[in-house]
């Protein structure tokens, strides 16, 4: 007799995010297993975000006032009734056998959280960029162990887990709260995992950013480590450098690139308008 596939609960948080929803929803739409349910909440968005979900009727809307992606996220794993409860971002694309494979990773019972391999898809020169992220990803998984961070875009947890942390997690601004919410879960006694068979297309938004918000974003990584006196976010360091030595670039790519022909336009960076994503562990109640 075969075991019951687990059942899943998708939570999106949102705010503002009428150029990417559509595209996010669509792909959510078209997994090969469908979620248990699908939850968005709706962070005081002033532009069409609650109507392009409302183009879905098979979502649950959820709102929260209090400004914060920690308030919302908390908001919408609370409400989730699967046993699992996955989370990505409102830019996130995710491909139709994700719900699949988040199924095979939490059969292992040893398994509370987890988060995958992400693949950026509005940058130039991304075969590249997606592999020297990867490089970075399972160098943190190896460096990290069991203290390894769980990426909001791209990560499930179980609702038991869930349940076990919330009453512990940070609610403050100046951090990661998927950091946090991975270093809670594992002081707590449970397992969060890197699984790159977990994949997501992403959009690398905080380019967009002014270099010195940029600086602020990327130094939270090892900040979140260091207040809760965690001695491994040292190994962050050098690549949060890294990044920040590579900020001209990786805006020019960001910018520059042309979704139509799906390389780098020279016209496309001199005349392309900002995206740039509200960094969500400033933006805080």
């Amino acid at each position: 007799m075969s075991k019951k596939p687990l059942t899943i609960s998708l939570v999106i948080p949102v705010y503002n995010e009428e150029r990417h929803l559509q595209n996010c929803l669509e792909a959510v739409r078209r997994q090969r297993q469908p979620f248990h349910e699908i939850i968005v909440v709706d962070n005081n968005s002033s532009d069409a975000t609650a109507a392009i979900i409302r183009q879905f009727p098979e979502i649950k809307l959820l709102h929260e006032a209090k400004q914060g992606v920690v308030h919302a996220r908390t908001t919408g794993f609370n409400a989730a009734t699967g046993e699992i409860i996955a989370r990505i971002d409102g830019d996130t694309i995710v491909p139709p056998d994700w719900s699949s494979t988040l199924q095979t990773i939490f059969a292992d019972n040893t398994v509370a959280a987890v988060s995958g391999k992400v693949e950026y898809y509005d940058m130039a020169a991304d075969r590249l960029f997606n592999r020297i992220d990867l490089f970075f990803r399972r160098y943190f998984a190896r460096v990290l162990g069991r203290e390894v961070a769980l990426q909001a875009s791209n990560m499930a947890i179980r609702r038991s887990s869930w349940h076990k942390v919330r009453q512990s997690i940070c609610l403050s601004g100046d951090l990661h709260e998927d950091f946090d919410l991975a270093i809670h879960t594992n002081k707590a006694g449970q397992t969060v995992r890197f699984d790159e068979r977990l994949v997501a297309g992403i959009a690398y938004r905080q380019a967009d950013a002014s270099f010195l918000a940029f600086c602020t974003y990327a130094w939270l990584s090892p900040k979140t480590y260091r207040m809760h006196n965690l001695k491994s976010g040292r190994y962050m360091y050098p690549v949060v450098a890294l990044a920040i030595t590579c900020y001209l670039l990786l805006k020019l790519l960001h910018r520059g690139y042309d979704p139509e022909i799906r390389e780098f336009s020279w016209a496309r960076l001199l005349t392309a308008d900002s995206a740039m994503r509200v960094n969500p562990a400033t933006f805080v109640d």
